[in-house]
């Protein structure tokens, strides 16, 4: 059984346990308190960052681009278009090869006549188109001077013809039989503007005369001969080989219309 003093002592633990407790208590939240005060003190402010300075370095050799790199690396440049104009015309067809001659006639007197195997043609200067090749004859007279009669070979294509009556022209030939004193040689008659030359394979007998060295020049047609004396000198007879005497009488004809041109009518001549 307890007693009387019993209560109170019990009372008095109680309380102490009490007290106990909430000392406990306290001192747990002194200590957490305690606990976020220094948390907080020691957390470090946030610094500044501070960025490291870069170390130099040396810049590299500039770049040197070839031509073609430099090229390479542009945009092509656009190239300007081409103007397409209208279509060319078709060459003209060629034309057809000639077939026949075509003579181109001029004369140094202007306003002669012009005769093409005895057809009139008209003055000169004159074209005849459309001529047959081969052989023709051609005329050409001019007032106050001597007719000029003369065959011409005519090709394909043009060809030009100058018919000149103030020169002198003469080219003649007639074959011939040389009379000796004695026995005889043949060769051949040639005239042009400067004289009268025999030609024969006896280089004795050939000479050349000129016009002022001729004193004698004749012909016989009926004994068909041919007189030529050199003034002073020697005298020369040919005769032809033909029937008749023709040949020898046109070689005299025109030989001696030139000679008295060139040197005058023979004395004692009209």
């Amino acid at each position: 059984m307890s007693s009387e003093h019993d209560g109170p002592a019990a009372a008095r633990s109680g309380m102490k346990l009490v007290v106990i407790a909430g000392v406990v208590v306290a001192l747990f939240g002194a200590a957490a308190l305690l606990g976020l005060w220094l948390g907080g003190r020691q957390t470090p402010e946030p610094t500044a960052a501070v960025e490291p300075t870069p170390a130099k370095v040396a810049a590299p050799p500039p770049r040197v681009e070839t031509p073609t790199t430099i090229e390479a690396s542009r945009d092509p440049a656009p190239r300007p278009k081409k103007k397409v104009g209208p279509a060319a015309p078709p060459p003209p067809a060629e034309p057809a090869a000639p077939t026949a001659g075509e003579l181109h006639i001029d004369s140094d007197v202007p306003g002669a006549m012009v005769f093409l195997d005895r057809k009139f043609i008209g003055h000169a200067p004159v074209t005849v188109k459309d001529v047959t090749p081969g052989a023709h004859r051609l005329n050409v007279t001019a007032e106050g001077y001597e007719g000029y009669a003369e065959p011409i070979e005519v090709a394909v294509g043009p060809a030009d013809i100058v018919v000149k009556f103030k020169e002198i022209r003469l080219k003649e030939t007639v074959d011939v039989v040389h009379n000796h004193g004695m026995g005889s040689c043949e060769g051949k008659l040639l005239a042009d503007p400067q004289g009268v030359r025999y030609d024969t394979v006896n280089k004795d007998d050939a000479f050349f005369m000129k016009f002022s060295e001729i004193e004698a020049f004749e012909v016989d047609y009926l004994k068909k001969n041919l007189r030529l004396k050199k003034r002073g000198g020697k005298q020369y007879n040919f005769t032809t080989k033909a029937e008749n005497a023709d040949p020898l009488f046109v070689f005299h004809r025109n030989v001696d219309k030139v000679r008295q041109q060139v040197a005058g009518p023979p004395p004692g001549g009209k």
